[in-house]
């Protein structure tokens, strides 16, 4: 591959969505600015500006070149100013393929590269090679060798991990369904309806308010409530629609050193996980999905790029039942299997998570019994959830060490089983406040490294002193 090479023409197209995504708000703002009698001036500027993207979109492709030479991906780009990035094979930590629909319908992908420095973006990205080309850079930069596919054969259920030179395991339709049911997205999609909402809001006339409101009066509670029923079923859906869309085809694979994963329906993406970079692995029950024994594993990992997606770098894999985690770990991280029996939290530090869930709730109570005491019924409620909530996370904290392997589980609404061993903690920070200090208790927070080279920080609170000292000691290597 030392012959330079450009980008496929479908280049342009990104270029040029990507630099009208950036100028999108300032578009939107000139055309309310002069939708009236000006008009005709902002088309004229916008056809000009148009113009000016196609063309800067078309230079940026042809300028953009890559080769791989002498160990190393070249890529000399600029349209002005020529810019050389040299990035050794040595310094690649992942080299992630990702075809969205329109890499898709040209049997495109998009190559992204990472090293230990990425920071904010990957290291290197080249938006749009042909499929073939970009598993051939990749073959070539890796030094492990080609990465190999997992197996189309349909597994029962979760997938089987029996003993394989490539061992791959592959979510069932069945289990992606119950993923996207009891995934909770409903309130995201809530929270970012409510959000374009507000952004959208100055923009909607003060008339169209008062007559929507009077009409919404005008309903009755009975269609109001029905009307809101159909509202969250149908966010409901789209939840589940949105989770089988993300997960579609989940597969994760073990080459020698690394996992494999794919996923996506719409957006077929690909990502490499080294195993030296996995900092710690962990097992999430959320409130809904532990009453059905369902789990997630994911593994924290040390590096990659702000834009790669927290749930695409760390999820190992979407949903599995509990009893099932093991065999699984067994398969693709040995290292990390074997679960153990955990030391629960001191009885007398319940109250403190009882009070640390329920505190604001009371003030709410309060408020609410003096200024509308006929509505005092909806923040007892939230009151008793908080109670229960707090119960919940003393019942669930606790740690186990087994030599350099430590297990720690903590919650704050989803329970988190996190495994990590002694060379991967960073720091350690004992806690503890005067009250805490008359009941002979204290809090602790381990820290390893995250993404960007940021920490990831894991604390359990109202922990027995003495075992907060023995921990530290684990930490220091004090006998």
């Amino acid at each position: 591959m030392f012959e330079a090479k450009r980008l496929h023409p479908a280049a342009i197209i990104f270029n040029l969505i990507r630099t009208v995504r950036e100028f999108l708000f300032a578009i939107i703002l000139g055309f309310i600015t002069f939708r009236d009698e000006s008009l005709l001036y902002f088309v004229l500027i916008l056809a000009g500006l148009v113009v000016i993207f196609i063309g800067a979109s078309v230079l940026t492709w042809y300028r953009y070149t890559y080769r791989i030479e002498d160990d190393e991906l070249r890529i000399e780009y600029g349209v002005f100013i020529r810019k050389k990035r040299y990035i050794s094979k040595n310094r690649i930590q992942s080299i992630d393929l990702t075809s969205g629909i329109i890499h898709r319908i040209f049997k495109l992908t998009k190559v992204q590269i990472e090293t230990a420095g990425s920071g904010m973006s990957a290291e290197a990205s080249l938006s749009a090679v042909k499929l073939e080309e970009g598993e051939a850079i990749r073959a070539e930069l890796k030094t492990s060798g080609t990465h190999q596919q997992a197996a189309d054969d349909p597994h029962e259920e979760t997938g089987e991990w029996a003993e394989k030179t490539n061992p791959s395991s592959t979510i069932s339709f069945k289990r992606l369904f119950i993923a996207g049911t009891t995934s909770g997205s409903i309130g995201v999609i809530l929270a970012l309806g409510a959000a374009g909402f507000s952004e959208l809001e100055q923009f909607i006339p003060e008339s169209f308010f008062d007559e929507t409101l009077e009409w919404v009066i005008g309903l009755g509670i009975i269609i109001l409530i029905v009307m809101a029923f159909f509202a969250l079923l149908l966010f409901w859906l789209l939840g589940i629609a949105g989770t089988m869309i993300k997960y579609g085809k989940f597969t994760i694979t073990k080459n020698e050193n690394e996992l494999f994963i794919t996923r996506g329906l719409l957006e077929k993406k690909q990502s490499t996980i080294p195993l030296k970079r996995i900092q710690a692995v962990g097992i999430q029950e959320s409130i809904i999905r532990q009453p059905l024994g369902y789990v997630t594993v994911f593994a924290e990992i040390a590096g990659g790029s702000a834009n790669k997606g927290e749930d695409f770098s760390s999820i190992l894999f979407p949903i599995m039942k509990r009893d099932e985690v093991e065999a699984f770990l067994e398969t693709f991280l040995p290292d990390y299997a074997g679960l153990h029996e955990l030391t629960p939290l001191p009885k007398r530090s319940r109250k403190f998570y009882i009070m640390r869930s329920s505190v604001l709730f009371v003030l709410i109570v309060a408020t609410v019994a003096i200024f509308f005491p006929s509505f005092v019924w909806a923040p007892v409620l939230l009151l008793i959830a908080g109670v229960f909530l707090g119960r919940l996370r003393h019942k669930d904290g606790g740690f186990n060490v087994q030599g350099q392997r430590l297990t720690i589980r903590h919650r704050v609404f989803s329970r988190n089983t996190i495994m990590l061993y002694h060379k991967r903690v960073q720091a350690f920070e004992k806690k503890q406040h005067k009250v805490q200090r008359l009941q002979n208790l204290a809090s602790m927070t381990l820290s390893i490294v995250g993404r960007m080279g940021t920490g990831t920080h894991f604390t359990i609170k109202d922990l027995e002193e003495s075992h907060v000292d023995e921990l530290s000691d684990w930490y220091s290597r004090r006998n």
